[in-house]
């Protein structure tokens, strides 16, 4: 397995590194926010027109790539990489 490759991410309008083995998609960063903002599964499809099924793959692959197994700790970890305003 190879090393994490630092990703740039854009927050705040400023690049940030974080030392994601796989950046998150700017869908991954959308449903991200929307997490952070306690959205629930239902809330996320609606705001973004899609299936819940459609979301539960995004958070499927969110938690991959921050190395996490819940809601909770993908925001924490979210914030801790500075992925989140």
């Amino acid at each position: 397995m190879s090393a994490p490759v630092p990703a740039a991410t854009r927050v705040g309008g400023q690049a940030q590194t974080t030392s994601l083995v796989e950046p998150l998609s700017p869908r991954e960063l959308d449903v991200l926010r929307l997490l952070a903002a306690g959205r629930t599964n239902t809330e996320l499809a609606r705001e973004l027109v899609v299936v819940e099924g459609t979301v539960k793959s995004h958070l499927i692959h969110i938690y991959g790539k921050l190395g996490v197994h819940t809601r909770t700790r993908a925001v924490a970890r979210a914030r801790e990489l500075g992925l989140l305003d």
